[in-house]
C-alpha cells in the first residue's frame, strides 16, 4: 500500500511524518503493508482530487513501480475526490477513516459492537455509492471492503437507508437497557471511574491489574472495542466501579465518535476519568491532545481527570512527564510498579468530591437509613432514646436528598 501525507498551512512536516508513521501502523492492523509513502506541501485541498492532478499521476506511476493495488491517504477524502483518483491511479484510493473502519470491523465482537460499526461504515460508504455498484457486488478482501455490514452493501441506496434505520433503532434499544443497568449502579454508594486514552496506552492492561479481571490485552491498535466493567476495591474498603473503554486516535471519524456515543456515556457519566498515558510514545502530549479532544466532542471535558502515565518501563526518563502535569500518577501496568501510588491517588479524588455529614435519623425510618449506607460511606453509627446518630460521606446530591435528616457537616 501507497501512504500519502499532505502538509497544510496549519501544519508542520514533523507532524505530517508523526501522522504517516501512525497510518502505517493503523494499515499494519488492517493486515496490509506499506510500500511506500508520498509527501506533499498545499496551501489547500485541490477539489477534484485533493492532490492535483500532477501529484496524482506521480502517485499512480509509484504504485505501478512497487506493485501496489491500494494507495490511503492519510487527510479524509470526498466521494468526489475519491471517485476521481481512483480514475487517474487504476486503483482504489482510501482515507484513513476507512483504515480505521476496517480496523473497528475486524475487531467488533459484540452485538453491539458490530452493529455500532455497521452503521458507521453504511454512513461512511452511502455517499459513495455513485460508481460503486461494480467494486461492491465484487465480494473481495482488504481494507475498505470488510465488514459486518458488507452483504448489505450489494443492494441498493433505499435499502440501505432502512439498514441504517434500523440499525439506529436496534443501538436506541441497547442504549435503554445500559442505561438501565446505569440507574441501578448510581442508586449505590459505589463511584463511577472510567478509563480513558489512546489506543493501545494500556487501559485494559491497567484494569486487568487493578480489578485482576480477564479483559483481553493484545500490543495492537482498537484491541478493546466493547466497554467493560469491573468492580474495584479501594484501600479504604469502599467498592468502585472500574470502566474500560474503546481508545482513541487522532483524526478520529466522525462516523465512528457518533456510533459510539451510547458506549462513551460511561465516560461522560463517570465521577473521575483514569487518563492513561504511554509514557514510551513519540509523541505523548499529541496523544493526550487527541483524547481531550474526542473528550470535549462526546461532552465529557469537564469531568475530573488523573493523568496515569503508564509503561514506565520501557521509558526510564518519565519523571519530566509526571512534574509537567500536576497530581498524575507515574505506573508499569505490566510490572505491578505505581498501582498502590495510583489507588491512593483514586481514593483521595473521589474523597474530595464527598462531604463528611452527621444525620439523625428515627429507629421508624428504616427507608432513610438504608438510603444512607446504599448512597454514601457510613464512618460510624450510634444510637440513643431517639434514634440512630449516623456520620457518613456523600455527594452533594445525596446530601441534598438526605438534608431533612442533617444536623451536621464538615
Amino acid at each position: 500500500i501507497v501512504l500519502v501525507g499532505v502538509t497544510m498551512p496549519d501544519g508542520t512536516q514533523d507532524e505530517t511524518d508523526a501522522s504517516l508513521d501512525e497510518l502505517s501502523l493503523l494499515v499494519d492492523t488492517a493486515g496490509a503493508d506499506e510500500a511506500g509513502r508520498v509527501h506533499q506541501k498545499r496551501d489547500s485541498p485541490d477539489p477534484a482530487t485533493f492532490v492535483g492532478k500532477g501529484k496524482a499521476a506521480e502517485i499512480r506511476d509509484l504504485s505501478v513501480s512497487v506493485d501496489s493495488d491500494t494507495v490511503v491517504f492519510d487527510n479524509e477524502l470526498s466521494p468526489a475526490q475519491q471517485g476521481n483518483l481512483e480514475k487517474i491511479l487504476g486503483r482504489s484510493a482510501l482515507d484513513r477513516t476507512a483504515v480505521i473502519l476496517d480496523i473497528f470491523a475486524q475487531n467488533a465482537s459484540s452485538t453491539e459492537g458490530k452493529a455500532q460499526v455497521e452503521l458507521a461504515q453504511l454512513k461512511y460508504r452511502l455517499p459513495r455509492l455513485k460508481g460503486m455498484g461494480r467494486k461492491l457486488s465484487q465480494q473481495g478482501g482488504g481494507i475498505g471492503t470488510r465488514g459486518p455490514g458488507e452483504t448489505q452493501l450489494e443492494v441498493d441506496r433505499r435499502r440501505l437507508v432502512r439498514r441504517v434505520h434500523k440499525l439506529e433503532g436496534d443501538l436506541r434499544k441497547l442504549e435503554k437497557n445500559r442505561k438501565t443497568q446505569s440507574k441501578a449502579r448510581k442508586r449505590t454508594s459505589n463511584r463511577r471511574v472510567s478509563l480513558v486514552g489512546y489506543t493501545n496506552a494500556g487501559k485494559s492492561t491497567v484494569l486487568n491489574r487493578l480489578t485482576e479481571a480477564e479483559v483481553l490485552t493484545e500490543d495492537r491498535l482498537f484491541a478493546t472495542l466493547d466497554a467493560t466493567t469491573r468492580r474495584l476495591q479501594m484501600p479504604g474498603g469502599e467498592m468502585v466501579y472500574l470502566t474500560d473503554t474503546v481508545g482513541f486516535v487522532r483524526k478520529l471519524p466522525t462516523q465512528l465518535v457518533e456510533a459510539f456515543k451510547s458506549t462513551l456515556d460511561v465516560v461522560i457519566d463517570a465521577d473521575l476519568l483514569l487518563h492513561v498515558v504511554d509514557a514510551s510514545a513519540p509523541d505523548v502530549q499529541g496523544n493526550i491532545d487527541a483524547v481531550r479532544y474526542v473528550l470535549r466532542e462526546i461532552g465529557a471535558a469537564d469531568v475530573a481527570e488523573v493523568m496515569v502515565f503508564n509503561k514506565i518501563d520501557a521509558n526510564p526518563d518519565y519523571q519530566p512527564l509526571v512534574d509537567r502535569h500536576e497530581g498524575s500518577v507515574a505506573m508499569s501496568a505490566h510490572t505491578g510498579e505505581g498501582v498502590e501510588s495510583l489507588l491512593n491517588v483514586i481514593s483521595d479524588r473521589l474523597r474530595s468530591m464527598t462531604e463528611l455529614v452527621e444525620l439523625a435519623v428515627p429507629f421508624d425510618r428504616g427507608d432513610v437509613l438504608a438510603m444512607i449506607h446504599r448512597e454514601g460511606q457510613v464512618l460510624t453509627e450510634s444510637s440513643d432514646e431517639s434514634g440512630m446518630t449516623i456520620k457518613a460521606r456523600l455527594d452533594p446530591d445525596s446530601k441534598g436528598r438526605l438534608s431533612e435528616w442533617v444536623v451536621g457537616a464538615s
